[in-house]
């Protein structure tokens, strides 16, 4: 078999992207600006939709030959689009995420909320598959909550994820010699078990940023002590489950959130709905997510295998068994 065509092929690929960065081989990119699509709806006002989707980070995610912007840089910037048109009266975010790291989950947070201070516009969550813990986080500044009838959503907590190595280390015979200027200063190190006293400073920790969560749940959410019990368990619950116990309004469909926004922005039933993408889609409609080519996940014999990759260290308002979907 000749390699030969395979090989100029590939070469041809990693040049041309540095040489012609106007060429879009890959789809859009972060820098074209993002545009207004209507989804639905012919008659006067707008309901925006907005896309929360994946796993949470405040960094852009790279791609093999291109990177997108982050859930924060665009939900951000697709509110301020939101904000300055006077047009728009409500806002529904569609959120399918299990969570992420505990920073760009309290982003979220602030950013929905700030928006609804700012504008006085009201704001709705429709959940899709998964709406858990940084998820859920991000969803409580809305007006109102709504969940598909199969969501799963919850998972109300922090946990602290690292790889550990030492084990691996030692059977094979390798080391890593550490000085430092601390005692604690490798706190954490994956070359090295934890200490007892290394695990009470990180619960320690854990604690504190859970107290945060359980804080705002209780402020959006005010749950009786028995409920409130539940939710610190951190397990998640099924759509019928959240609301019994308080942590969400109604369930229902996407639609029934576009009407609850139309509602409580005093638009009538055909009002627009539109969302900002840099792409445009055939047969548009609100299930379409906010860019047509997302960075490609690591794959094996073409399944996603970016579950068998090791987590980034750090603490996660993340449910785990949602970060393999």
């Amino acid at each position: 078999m000749n390699i030969r065509p395979f090989l100029i092929l590939s070469l041809v690929l990693l040049v041309l992207p540095g040489c012609a960065p106007k060429i879009k081989m890959f789809g859009s990119t972060t820098t074209d600006p993002l545009k207004e699509y209507v989804v639905e709806g012919e008659g006067e006002g707008k309901i925006a939709l907005i896309q929360l989707r994946g796993f949470l980070a405040s960094q852009p995610k790279q791609g093999m030959f291109r990177s997108t912007a982050s859930q924060v840089q665009e939900v951000v910037s697709t509110l301020k689009l939101a904000e300055e048109d006077d047009a728009v009266k409500g806002v529904v975010i569609a959120i399918d995420s299990p969570g992420g790291t505990t920073t760009a989950s309290d982003i979220l947070y602030h950013e929905i909320l700030d928006f609804k201070e700012r504008t006085d516009k009201p704001v709705v969550v429709a959940m899709f598959d998964v709406a858990a813990s940084g998820g859920y986080y991000a969803a409580l500044p809305a007006d109102w909550i709504l969940a598909h009838p199969t969501t799963i959503t919850g998972s109300v907590g922090v946990i602290f994820m690292r790889p550990k190595v030492h084990a691996l280390l030692d059977k094979v015979g390798v080391g890593v010699e550490v000085s430092k200027s601390g005692e604690d200063k490798d706190m954490g190190s994956p070359f090295k078990p934890a200490t007892p006293e290394e695990a009470a400073l990180f619960q320690a920790i854990i604690d504190d940023m859970a107290n945060r969560f359980y804080t705002l749940v209780q402020k959006h959410r005010v749950l009786a002590d028995d409920q409130m019990a539940v939710v610190k368990t951190a397990r998640v619950f099924t759509a019928s489950q959240a609301k019994e116990i308080g942590l969400i309004d109604q369930i229902g469909y996407v639609q029934d959130a576009f009407a609850k926004a139309r509602s409580l922005s005093g638009l009538p039933a055909d009002s627009k709905v539109i969302v900002y993408r840099r792409d445009r889609y055939p047969n548009d409609n609100p299930y379409n997510t906010m860019d047509m080519a997302n960075p490609p996940s690591p794959s094996l014999l073409g399944v996603d295998a970016g579950f068998i990759m090791p987590p980034k260290a750090g603490f996660y308002y993340a449910w785990p068994q949602g970060l393999t979907q």
